[in-house]
């Protein structure tokens, strides 16, 4: 007989215990997190994305279960509902800017641009690095875990005030998916204003 047993301490925070044969730990943050991405990665927000991705989620937290161990991720629904608007508007705009290059005959450059971010976790390093790369005009080509530095191609690099958009967009990315998964340690590092943005936001 298989038996769900909530709130063992030796399991981290929102999780659950599946009890039979072997012991397989349902880490609810992990799988919100792994729906989200499911349904970003469909492109379309709908009931039925929403469901498979969670039915897919549990299906592989049980069939491929992970050590006990606490990944830190903390689910803050104010945060990731200004997180889901923020994409979604990203997503409308830089479809735009993306388009505007291909009705301009005046040539333009592109670029490779170096962010370092203020989390240095491998979760919220992902997780912003997910979000970028969601949105048309800003692919992450490299990360590099060593620094927390984001590698972000950007278009139109030869106009002025273009790495400073840029950058300021990553570090505002970053800021919104710490403020909707991290912990408090890390949302207390994106109050503070990144080095090289001049101070300000």
């Amino acid at each position: 007989m298989i038996s769900l047993k909530f709130r063992d301490p030796e399991l981290p925070p929102y999780s659950c215990a599946v009890v039979g044969r072997r012991l397989r730990v349902l880490d609810l943050p992990l799988i919100a997190w792994l729906t989200v991405i499911w349904t970003l990665l469909w492109g379309t927000l709908s009931w039925a994305n929403v469901l498979s991705g969670l039915l897919v989620a549990v299906i592989v937290c049980l069939v491929f279960p992970l050590p006990v161990v606490n990944l830190g991720l903390r689910l803050h629904p104010l945060g990731i509902a200004r997180l889901a608007v923020h994409l979604l508007w990203d997503m409308y705009t830089s479809g735009l800017k993306v388009a505007r290059p291909m009705f301009d005959s005046r040539p333009y450059r592109a670029a490779v641009l170096a962010v370092p971010l203020r989390c240095r976790s491998d979760l919220m390093l992902t997780a912003t690095a997910v979000a970028v790369s969601n949105v048309p005009d800003g692919s992450v080509v490299e990360v590099r875990r060593s620094s927390a530095t984001l590698f972000v191609h950007i278009l139109e690099a030869d106009h002025p005030g273009a790495a400073d958009r840029a950058s300021r967009s990553v570090w505002r990315m970053e800021e919104l998916t710490v403020r909707a998964f991290g912990d408090r340690d890390e949302i207390a590092r994106v109050r503070v204003a990144p080095l090289g943005s001049g101070g300000g936001r």
